[in-house]
């Protein structure tokens, strides 16, 4: 800002009266102890999204003040607000049905308070889609930062972390393998530091994605939450935004299709979460991109898996980061890349590449493109008659023999009738069972995580560990099993699960990337005449989100986001 009377008048209270709207605004900001000099720099706005009810952004105030400290080292003026913080184990039905609510606000906010530049601080789940989402319909130049992982821990001698070892560890106690006091010792042990999951689960996944589409500083998406190099990060993020400012570049001219495409294949080099699919679904719209599912698919069937992350592979995020980060990964799959994209450093990704040192000999996380940890296919579309528009499956953490399987359905209504049923030992189920969850789907609940439904607990007790699973839910990047998820469309608007009974068909064939439900079209006719819709939402969000949010393989976004029309379908000013 380089008027000391306040910002340019659109930027400014309306009272009818731009004089007077500079003037009130620097009496309240005067009473605040800012005078002229401070408003005569360029102005940071800081995104806080530290909250009691998200424990994993703990460690976010002590970001926001290094934030500062680098913003006030370049000579810019800090200022910080808050937003949303969507917490994924404290927000009911789950996170996903605020994370557009998030990315609205945060737009607005972005839009309607004068600052030159702006950072995104997040890092639980859907905290940095929505801020994503939020930067490539904004004006002013965004820079994300995020809390880092938490560090691993180790439970009756064996090294553990959230969540994936949550998952296993909850499923051997269903089984009867663990008793309580057993489960509740390893309650304390699985997350003992600030940060998000510590595996490749959806948290990781989209700082990973964030860094290569370059909106973040090179090397910014692994350093554990914990320790000074993230905090050295955000000063250093701190200072970037305050150059960004003086030579806007804004998120839409990053986020291209080029930049996009790179993200696919790297969410298959790293075995990444499924979530990231819709997320990133979500933010190629927001940018006037025309992403399709296919090429989620095209981008994985070329691309190995690269890194040895659970839940694909065996170590954790801190193994991740002390291997090289994402700029290492990057220089190892160069030659696959568009290495012309340019973040918000100004720099090209070739740029940033020519600064990597060689892949270290003495680490196994990253693995040489020649030498992969499997071949290409981490992540599947499938399409057929059960998901006409697409489903996802992570083949990477499923079974591979059930890989190819046809089973009998058994039908759940919601994840309030699977928590019901599938503990009673009188259900009629056998390993080969398909099971079928519906109305889980955007607009029936949200799409939360509840795909990944856990084994019946007559099968665990039985030593049954994975079995097929299909929805129009999600599933935790953290979550493993063959697992067949965004069904679309999904059962509440009438897609093909909401007709499946229990005992009809359904097979499964990842190799020919088909979701089938074998029922005889003439008799699907009979049953959708009989369909009703389940009930929604009657009043506030979810009324709104119910009534206006798209398919999973659209994003999941709310339809009235659209693009602004001064942006073309490559992301970029007309």
């Amino acid at each position: 800002m380089t008027d000391p009377a306040g910002p340019t008048p659109k930027e400014t209270t309306s009272y009818g009266d731009v004089g007077f709207s500079r003037f009130l605004r620097g009496v309240f900001l005067s009473g605040a102890g800012f005078d002229n000099n401070d408003l005569d720099r360029p102005i940071i706005g800081i995104a806080d999204t530290s909250s009691d009810f998200n424990p994993c952004h703990r460690g976010v105030p002590a970001l926001v003040e290094h934030v500062k400290r680098g913003v006030l080292e370049a000579g810019g003026l800090p200022m910080v607000f808050p937003t949303m913080s969507l917490g994924e184990t404290l927000l009911t039905p789950t996170s996903m049905l605020y994370r557009n609510l998030m990315a609205m606000e945060t737009e607005e906010l972005i839009r309607s308070q004068p600052m030159d530049a702006a950072v995104l601080i997040g890092g639980c789940d859907k905290t940095v889609p929505a801020q994503l989402m939020a930067a490539v319909s904004s004006d002013v130049p965004v820079i994300l930062a995020v809390t880092g992982a938490m560090l691993t821990n180790s439970w009756e001698g064996e090294r553990v972390g959230a969540c994936t070892d949550c998952r296993r560890i909850w499923s051997r106690h269903r089984a009867g393998e663990l008793d309580q006091g057993q489960i509740e010792t390893a309650q304390g042990a699985l997350a003992t530091t600030s940060g998000t999951c510590m595996v490749m689960g959806t948290a990781s996944t989209m700082a990973v994605m964030t860094e290569t589409l370059g909106m973040m500083l090179p090397g910014g998406a692994s350093p554990p939450s914990p320790t000074g190099e993230r905090l050295r990060h955000a000063v250093a993020t701190g200072r970037e935004a305050v150059a960004l400012a003086k030579r806007p570049i804004l998120a839409r001219d990053i986020v291209t299709r080029p930049a996009m495409l790179n993200a696919l294949r790297v969410l298959a080099a790293i075995g990444g979460s499924t979530n990231a699919i819709v997320h990133l679904l979500a933010v190629a719209r927001r940018a006037g991109l025309d992403i399709a599912l296919a090429e989620f698919d095209a981008a994985a069937r070329d691309t190995p898996l690269l890194v040895d992350l659970k839940p694909s592979g065996t170590g954790y995020m801190e193994d991740f980061h002390r291997a090289g980060g994402v700029p290492m990964l990057l220089s190892e799959m160069r030659d696959v890349l568009d290495v012309s994209t340019v973040g918000v450093t100004g720099e090209s990704l070739d740029e940033r590449l020519a600064q990597v040192p060689p892949l270290p000999p003495w680490q196994t996380t990253i693995r040489p493109w020649a030498q992969p940890l499997s071949a290409g296919g981490a992540l599947a579309v499938l399409t057929g008659s059960l998901a006409p528009d697409g489903a996802v499956i992570k083949v990477s953490a499923a079974t591979h023999g059930l890989l190819q399987h046809t089973g009998p359905a058994l039908v759940f209504e919601s994840s309030a009738d699977a928590a019901a049923r599938l503990d009673d030992p009188e259900l009629e189920v056998a390993p080969d069972t398909v099971l079928v969850l519906r109305n889980s789907g955007p607009v029936g609940a949200g799409m939360p995580e509840a795909g990944s439904l856990p084994m019946p607990r007559r099968l665990a007790e039985a030593g049954v560990k994975d079995m097929v699973r299909v929805s129009d839910a999600r599933m935790s990047g953290t979550a493993y099993g063959t697992v067949v998820l965004h069904c679309s469309p999904e059962s509440a608007v009438g897609g093909p699960l909401a007709l499946v009974r229990d005992g009809d068909l359904i097979r499964l064939d990842v190799a020919a990337r088909r979701i089938d439900l074998l029922v005889d079209q003439d008799e699907l006719a009979r049953r959708r005449k009989t369909y009703e819709p389940p009930p929604v939402a009657t009043r506030g969000w979810r009324r709104l989100y119910s009534s206006t949010v798209t398919q999973a393989h659209e994003g999941a976004d709310l339809d009235f986001l659209r693009p602004a029309p001064h942006l073309s379908t490559e992301g970029h000013d007309d």
